[in-house]
């Protein structure tokens, strides 16, 4: 598998494998044998370390410190994202994902010139932002001719590195070659009894072959292991080891204990600590000769359970004082001084406590969220004044919510919560007991707890309770008709209560505005809504980044908006792509792709589906596939959207979002309507339209709940939707909102009443944003034109109505206009797709982007691959469809999809 893989990555493709084992199972070796074996390629190697853990991109630093040089060759988000990974420049912290991605071009750019491998030892003790990072690069690796070997002695670190990729799973040695190894390892000849336990106990592991013989007394091996089952292997090795430390001098132990505690190997730092606890030089020796440890140009121990034992040997007050000593020689990395100087006191000291929190600072804006809290939690455990201690550890639990440690984050909460907190901690803590939730488990929980934060928090900090309250109203938004106890009325009554700081934002009109809403009613609370609107898109984008952005994009399709709902979509995507703002992306991809099948944009939406698709491989994760419904339904793929509603349902009710079952409906409830089954259509509109909280997606339940009663002969249930949508509708007053009322009501007005109804509906739909709504219109009017018997005047419109569909791409729609066009005696054939020359869809991304002239670097960044990976697949689309320039390209590709919208 190894030579396999070797041999791939010299035929320019780019590969993966994790290999994972038990200690001692012989995974470093396997490492040193591909190193050994991959000449002609550039070898760079990583390793973690457990005392390394809390430090942010220590691990990744390993792989590209020889490289930073390279890094202005990066896209400048890129560029700027890794600086600030590694300290090399001050800014926000940067998006995890992001630095994945510079990662990614970073190891492309070093593979132009000749092949690249790449091997993490000790995966398991990566720090969590370097394994975040290169699981990322192992899930987009394809053309690049790199390869990327995880070797980690946990399922669980293998699952996260290398989830979706190959895996060489290493087991002990078989009977003859473990005796062949244990013969050989032997001094002198063992009692047969004797050999054969020791067999047994190792169970083929190679290290423990070599070391159990090693590590025990002569009378053991005379008599063998009384008791040694009840004992794991890794700890009888580790065990052994402890014996071979016990004959050392004491200097040689503690030079050892140094070397244990200082993670990165550095020969110099050893022999300055050394000296600094009086060590003489010739210390080293006996280790060496033992064959313990390595002195080269890095310090090596023979295996990492070694390490581990002698720190196990050392006792507190050693430890202490060898984490002093590092701590006076260190003095060119602050942080590692710092906490060097916190491992070594002994009781409260604020100066180191103060100088582990700059550390944590630091380590926040390089995006080490892990490191923050591993640096605060020791700056509270060693600060003396009780306050000051709870704010730390409350900040401790803050970083480590956002590095995704859940548990770590309920301990300390618990450690706040015993501290005696004031009032201000107190809500802090239910606040983050609140975000937990809503991180951890799923959006049914979180509302209750944010708004008893939020109240908490009113008279001690009003801007925080204020955004506290706006995270309710999104948690129970989402949660909708599964929410638990708390409702957005209640969340609205208390919003509402809360007072006003002195400097409005708009987030708070925002909050008055969605308060309103759910206690006024909608016909009250849409003046203030148009304002808040318009607010958001005055805002300087650049200021405000991406929060709240969501909230305002759905107000503005509850608001029927369409301008509004472009805009503040559009900036919501744009600037989570230009932030790299990974973690938001996918809910900001699906919410466009929405507005632009209202657009009738679903070429684009398909490619923006595309890119959420991107997106959730890179990242490992994505949010229900809400855009993904709604375009099969406007497509008229019914077996594809059922299976998508089939298996999103049971992912929606297990995350709690209520809001993913009305948009479920309300697609099958347009689906049906496209494909004219009116009585199915009933069924799932009315479902959808039961909970009008539920923004967006409610409305437009009622606007199919009336096409489908009105068309199945359920007039009364139509009238009644209607006048439900009536209330929205006059109230909003936009075009989309009076157009989309006049075509309903025609629906239900009887004889020639009805035709300036839709022509009404026409007019008012024409200068919007939403063409599917005008080309529905249409379709409407043609039909009813048809049954009045005026078959001229209804081709007009069915010919309108399906040639806006056929473009769009709207398949039921499209048929269906096609049957009535054919049922006044005009014939409009089936338009067959343009084809593209059975290009993936993934290609067909590429092929696009490269059309609209877009470079490799900036199609790579937008699809999260590398430039030469990019290059590949371009290469295929060229010889698929027979071309060999972007020129070509251009002319090659059908113009629907040249012209789609990168948005």
């Amino acid at each position: 598998m190894l030579d396999r893989l070797l041999s791939d990555v010299r035929a320019g493709q780019s590969r993966a494998l994790g290999v994972r084992g038990e200690a001692g199972i012989g995974k470093t070796s396997l490492l040193d044998y591909l190193a050994a074996r991959a000449t002609e390629c550039r070898v760079i190697r990583a390793a973690g370390v457990e005392s390394e853990m809390d430090f942010a991109f220590a691990g990744l630093h390993q792989l590209c410190a020889p490289f930073l040089d390279r890094l202005d060759r990066l896209p400048a988000p890129q560029r700027d994202a890794m600086s600030a990974a590694f300290g090399l420049r001050h800014s926000d912290a940067p998006d995890l994902f992001l630095v994945g991605l510079a990662l990614l071009s970073l190891l492309s750019d070093i593979a132009e010139d000749e092949p690249l491998i790449c091997l993490v030892d000790d995966a398991q003790w990566l720090d969590q932002a370097s394994a975040q990072a290169l699981a990322f690069v192992s899930r987009r690796l394809l053309a690049e001719s790199v390869g990327l070997v995880f070797a980690t002695r946990s399922e669980s670190a293998a699952e996260q590195m290398t989830p979706h990729l190959s895996e060489l799973h290493l087991t002990g040695l078989g009977d003859a070659d473990a005796r062949a190894l244990l013969q050989g390892a032997l001094r002198s000849p063992l009692d047969a009894p004797v050999f054969a336990e020791i067999l047994a106990e190792a169970r083929g592991n190679p290290l423990a072959l070599l070391e159990l013989p090693r590590s025990r007394t002569p009378t053991e091996l005379t008599f063998g292991f009384a008791g040694a089952g009840a004992v794991p292997l890794a700890g009888r090795m580790e065990q052994g080891f402890l014996r071979q430390l016990q004959p050392l001098p004491a200097a040689t132990r503690r030079l050892l204990l140094i070397a244990a505690v200082e993670p990165v190997g550095d020969v110099t730092v050893l022999w300055q600590a050394a000296q600094h606890l009086g060590i003489p030089p010739g210390a080293a020796a006996p280790a060496e000769a033992a064959e313990l440890i390595e002195l080269g140009t890095r310090v090596r121990f023979r295996h990492p359970l070694l390490r581990s034992a002698v720190c196990r040997a050392a006792d507190v007050r050693d430890l202490r004082e060898v984490h002093g000593a590092l701590a006076h020689v260190v003095t060119l990395d602050p942080d590692r001084r710092a906490w060097h100087r916190g491992q070594a006191c002994a009781g409260p000291d604020e100066n180191v406590a103060g100088e582990l929190e700059r550390s944590a600072d630091r380590a926040h804006t390089r995006g080490g969220f892990a490191a923050a809290g591993a640096f605060l939690q020791r700056s509270a455990e060693l600060t003396p004044e009780p306050s000051r201690r709870g704010a730390r550890l409350l900040a401790a639990a803050q970083a480590r919510l956002h590095a995704g440690e859940f548990d770590a984050t309920a301990r300390l909460l618990g450690t706040c919560e015993s501290e005696r907190p004031d009032d201000l901690q107190g809500a802090r803590i239910d606040l983050l007991r609140a975000q937990l939730a809503f991180a951890s488990s799923h959006s049914s929980e979180a509302a209750p707890l944010l708004l008893a934060a939020a109240r908490r928090l009113e008279p001690l900090d009003v801007a925080l309770a204020r955004e506290t309250y706006l995270d309710a109203f999104n948690a129970a938004m989402f949660a909708g008709r599964l929410t638990r106890g708390v409702g957005l009325q209640e969340i609205a009554r208390a919003a509402r209560r809360a007072p006003t700081p002195p400097n409005p934002q708009h987030s708070d009109l925002l909050l008055e505005g969605l308060s309103a809403l759910f206690t006024d009613g909608y016909a009250a609370a849409t003046p203030i809504g148009h304002r808040v609107l318009q607010a958001f898109r005055n805002q300087d984008a650049t200021r405000s980044g991406t929060r709240w952005l969501w909230l305002a994009s759905i107000t503005a399709a509850d608001l029927w908006d369409d301008e509004s709902w472009h805009d503040l979509s559009s900036r919501h995507l744009t600037t989570a792509r230009e932030t790299g703002a990974l973690s938001e992306l996918p809910l900001a991809l699906h919410s466009r792709i929405v507005v632009q099948l209202f657009a009738g944009e679903l070429t684009t939406a398909a490619h923006l589906l595309e890119e959420s698709k991107a997106v959730a491989e890179a990242t490992g994760g994505d949010i229900a596939p809400y855009g993904a419904l709604a375009l099969a339904a406007w497509q008229g793929r019914e077996d594809h959207a059922r299976a998508l509603t089939a298996t999103a349902m049971d992912e929606i009710v297990f995350r709690g979002e209520g809001i993913g079952i009305t948009v479920a409906q309300w697609t099958s409830a347009l689906l049906f309507n496209g494909l004219g089954r009116y009585d199915d259509a009933v069924t799932a509109a009315q479902q959808a339209a039961e909970n009008p909280q539920e923004l967006g997606a409610a409305n437009w339940g009622l606007t199919e709940l009336v096409e489908a009663a009105s068309r199945s002969g359920r007039r009364d249930l139509a009238v009644a939707a209607l006048e439900r949508l009536s209330q929205m509708t006059k109230a909003s007053n936009t075009g989309w909102a009076l157009g989309v009322e006049a075509r309903s009501r025609a629906l239900v007005t009887d004889g020639a009443a009805a035709e300036p109804l839709y022509r009404e509906a026409i007019s008012h739909l024409r200068p919007t944003r939403v063409k599917a709504e005008l080309a529905r219109a249409h379709l409407l009017y043609g039909e009813w034109l048809r049954r009045e018997g005026r078959r001229i005047d209804a081709r007009e419109h069915l010919r309108a109505a399906h040639d806006m569909f056929v473009a769009f791409g709207a398949g039921a729609f499209s048929e269906r206009a096609r049957r009535e066009l054919h049922a006044t005696g005009e014939t409009a054939r089936r338009r067959v797709p343009e084809t593209e020359g059975d290009l993936t869809d993934q290609e067909l991304q590429i092929a696009r982007l490269a059309a609209q002239r877009h470079t490799n670097p900036e199609i790579g960044a937008q699809l999260f691959l590398s430039p030469r990976t990019v290059e590949w697949h371009l290469r295929k689309v060229f010889t698929k469809l027979g071309v060999s320039s972007r020129r070509e390209l251009v002319r090659a590709l059908p113009s629907s999809v040249v012209a789609a919208r990168s948005l």
